[in-house]
């Protein structure tokens, strides 16, 4: 039987949904050959102002533009106010969690998550170990992957804690609408998201250390071969701080310099991009050249703050996924606002045998997988492909999660033969620090190959332009 994807512009009449009704009207009465133009303005300008990624793995140098699609995904303001309740749940669970793996270890001795899916975990870091982080909080950004299926539903699918990516493309793409169809925002009450960058700086000049009135702030960078170094680079802009990388900073008497032509300036605030086997070469990986020697020491002795804290990759390992909503229900005493997937934890024997017998129905990820690579899409894949893979899993079964083959929701999207549905999700971007908020919006990715699933920029995948109504 032929799944149904829940239509995010039309009703299953066929009408538009109350909240696209004004777009669907101005698209239905726009000329395509318009759109058509227009999407090709779009391409030439994103690679004018060099808003572009790496994929690793290609020859050195290359650089793709990521797929932009000129319409919109269109929320209305009740159901985002819905998604920023539970996102804001979410996210004050996981730092509660974050802190107290690190500290007293508490939801370990309830019996609530076993010990060894955290103590075990590669992503766990035993130097973080009684280490006091500035406000209690480890993810100071957070992306969140929410997709939508059934008859609609929202469902957290994934959390990105350690360095989340793609914020720059929500902005930029934005900006893009905004420039090519400026009719469209005077017909719609559209909640702005140009105010991140302001929103960012502030939220890291919350948790500088204590005592420090008036911090530096730096964004630290692997440097212009990272996939992700436009974003740096733009995020550096446009809170007005320095891009630095790692041989521009040195530590002193356990506190962080910056060298500058006056002369070393202490520095309170990191927001680094780097993961932290690179952070330093002093502790973590030996070769690194990316980190600064010494940072752990300064970060210990509480002489600067790291955004994200080292160690949030244990919170969003896929195999810790399955637990957040019992994080929510033991440092909250809430129930969850937004539901996950369900999950086979493959370390499981009797989650094993299931998945085994069913490698052809599900998704199945490595837990420290990421883009969209190391996974198995089983409706996509061939018998070759889903053997090969069962190989992979009896191997090191403890590697892998499964989950069922969800029915994305679907988005009309312009694409080579005219307007049409492709399966999309939503990442929003949660900044916590006095406070946890985020802009009302997010960055929404589409799979631009007809029937596919994986949305991810190195998989091919595109963007759209996300729209909260406010009224």
């Amino acid at each position: 039987m032929k799944p149904t994807f829940f239509n995010e512009m039309n009703e299953a009449s066929g009408e538009a949904r109350p909240h696209y009704r004004a777009y669907a009207d101005w698209l239905a009465a726009t000329p395509e050959e318009r759109i058509a133009r227009k999407r090709v303005e779009a391409d030439i300008a994103f690679h004018h102002e060099g808003i572009t990624f790496a994929v690793y793995g290609e020859e050195a140098g290359k650089e793709r533009l990521i797929p932009f699609d000129i319409i919109p995904r269109i929320i209305p303001a009740g159901e985002w106010r819905m998604l920023h309740e539970g996102l804001r749940q979410r996210v004050k669970a996981l730092n509660a969690f974050l802190r107290d793996i690190y500290h007293d270890q508490e939801i370990i001795e309830a019996g609530r998550i076993p010990r060894e899916q955290v103590i075990d975990n590669a992503q766990f870091r035993p130097e973080m170990k009684g280490v006091d982080v500035a406000a209690d909080i480890y993810a100071h950004i957070a992306g969140v992957d929410l997709v939508r299926a059934g008859a609609g539903e929202f469902y957290v699918l994934e959390d990105n804690l350690r360095v989340p990516s793609g914020v720059s493309y929500m902005i930029e793409n934005r900006k893009m609408m905004m420039r090519l169809f400026p009719e469209l925002f005077s017909r719609h009450e559209i909640a702005p998201v140009e105010h991140y960058p302001d929103m960012l700086l502030e939220n890291l000049r919350t948790v500088a250390p204590r005592g420090v009135e008036d911090p530096t702030v730096v964004v630290l960078t692997p440097g212009a071969y990272n996939s992700a170094y436009f974003e740096h680079t733009f995020l550096a802009q446009q809170m007005g701080v320095e891009l630095v990388e790692g041989r521009d900073l040195f530590v002193r008497d356990d506190t962080v310099y910056m060298r500058t032509t006056q002369g070393p300036q202490r520095v309170d605030v990191i927001y680094r991009r780097i993961d932290d086997d690179f952070l330093d070469p002093q502790v973590f990986r030996k070769d690194s050249m990316l980190g600064v020697p010494g940072l752990l020491a300064a970060y210990r002795a509480g002489r600067v703050t790291l955004a994200n804290a080292i160690g949030t990759g244990v919170a969003d390992d896929k195999s810790i996924y399955p637990y957040v909503p019992e994080m929510i229900r033991f440092y909250l005493g809430e129930e969850p606002i937004l539901d996950n997937v369900s999950t086979y934890l493959l370390r499981r024997p009797d989650d094993l045998a299931y998945a085994l017998d069913h490698l052809p129905e599900l998704v199945v990820k490595e837990v420290h997988g990421a883009g969209g690579y190391g996974m198995l899409v089983g409706p996509a894949s061939t018998k070759e492909e889903i053997d090969a893979f069962r190989r992979r899993i009896v191997a090191a079964p403890e590697k892998y999660i499964a989950q069922p083959t969800l029915a994305l929701s679907n988005c009309p999207t312009f694409v080579e033969s005219g307007v049409a549905p492709r399966h999309v999700d939503l990442r929003p971007f949660v900044l916590s620090g006095r406070h946890i908020d985020m802009v009302p919006g997010g960055l929404t990715r589409v799979a631009l190959r007809q029937g596919s699933l994986v949305v991810n920029s190195s998989q091919g995948g595109g963007t759209k332009d996300t729209w909260i109504l406010e009224n």
